[in-house]
């Protein structure tokens, strides 16, 4: 019983990130015959929830966007253009609220700058996964326990030129699914990793309205494998995010953003195992072995899917939004994620609405699923998160 809990807690994370799952229908071009789901599977994949609603109401794009708070999470070289001295934020977010109502994510950021060139930022992103009830294998209750999670991260960011920006990220990360609860050989999982990111804007005129353009990446969770036992450890999940973004100013009052995003896994994609018909021995027979060290899974995962260019291509998901400003005090968003059929099949509308006051900004966003994706996560929620300025604070 109580590893058919642990089970079903890990699967309730991981399959509600279905960016980090893969399903392969096509594997008779290669054996000639149908095979079962091809994933891509994780540890920690609560790394990947975007925390915020700005960029959760533009598709969950975010890496080439304007600086505020929360790019600690999307690209934190940003926080180097940032106009205000220091600042804060908080979001919330329910999860499988429609299943739970014990489940969440809450994100706090802060960040400082320094000089004219450096800032400095910080973040603690925490996931509760609710109330589980362990029982032994009579069925008798045993214990009560939450599983959790949580990242605490900092960062430094610095401008190398007036356009470009530099970014480092380190991370601890923790998570415990069974508090020790009855499961031997249960324990908490950790690991350290960084972000390298990077962060490019200049001016530009188009159709003769003037603005600026963006461009950014971020290599986010390079780290070390995680585990809950001392036998297996799993990746978590690095990751791959370039973006670009153009923001015209339409008139003094009224402005319109664009933005895209692409992201891909840099975890090593399982092969098709087999047996050999005469030795009776394991073998591969397509793609490469993904039992590997960090290095060699981040540059492996580039080339090693098993049915080739065709499926690495697959890998790629795509996030699009847009953004209005009327006077840069209220904003309607609207944006798509689209994730390949065979790598997840997340596909998704997205929505919200901004307000800027004096000192605080409030953000609002709600997701509509598409096609065939119909049990989102965050389906029927709305998510909000503040942004504080603490010039104007004080100002005030």
């Amino acid at each position: 019983m109580i590893k058919k809990i642990l089970s079903i807690t890990v699967c309730v994370i991981t399959l509600s990130l279905n960016s980090l799952f893969g399903q392969n229908s096509d594997y008779d071009k290669i054996l000639g015959q149908e095979q079962e789901l091809n994933a891509i599977t994780t540890s920690v994949p609560f790394l990947m929830i975007a925390p915020d609603s700005r960029s959760g109401a533009m598709g969950d794009a975010g890496v080439a966007l304007s600086p505020n708070g929360y790019s600690q999470h999307w690209n934190s070289s940003k926080l180097a253009f940032i106009e205000k001295s220091a600042g804060a934020t908080i979001s919330y977010t329910p999860w499988l609220k429609e299943l739970v109502d014990d489940m969440s994510l809450a994100y706090v950021t802060g960040y400082y700058k320094l000089d004219k060139l450096q800032t400095i930022g910080g973040g603690l992103r925490y996931f509760s996964m609710g109330n589980i009830i362990f029982t032994d294998g009579n069925g008798d209750v045993i214990g009560n326990y939450a599983p959790n999670e949580f990242a605490v991260d900092g960062s430094y960011n610095r401008k190398l030129s007036d356009q470009f920006a530099l970014g480092i990220l380190g991370r601890f990360i923790y998570s415990n699914l069974t508090g020790g609860q009855g499961y031997e050989g249960s324990k908490a999982g950790t690991s350290v990793a960084i972000d390298i990111n990077g962060f490019y804007t200049n001016k530009m005129e188009l159709a003769g309205y003037e603005g600026n353009w963006a461009a950014g990446f971020n290599v986010s969770n390079i780290g070390a494998k995680l585990g809950y036992s001392e036998d297996t450890k799993n990746f978590i999940p690095t990751n791959l995010r370039i973006g670009g973004a153009m923001t015209l100013d339409l008139d003094s009052y009224n402005s319109i953003t664009a933005t895209m995003d692409i992201n891909k896994l840099l975890i090593p994609t399982p092969p098709i195992h087999g047996v050999d018909s005469v030795t009776g021995e394991e073998i591969f027979l397509a793609g490469k072995d993904s039992d590997v060290g960090i290095t060699q899974g981040i540059i492996q995962s580039f080339y090693d899917a098993p049915r080739g260019f065709e499926e690495e291509m697959e890998e790629l998901s795509y996030a699009i939004g847009v953004e209005y400003w009327y006077a840069k005090q209220f904003a309607v968003r609207a944006g798509y994620f689209y994730e390949h059929q065979n790598k997840g099949n997340r596909k998704y509308f997205t929505a919200g609405v901004g307000l800027k006051m004096n000192v605080f900004g409030l953000d609002f966003s709600y997701l509509i699923p598409a096609g065939n994706f119909t049990n989102s996560p965050l389906s029927n929620t709305w998510r909000f998160s503040l942004i504080f300025d603490l010039d104007d604070f004080n100002n005030q």
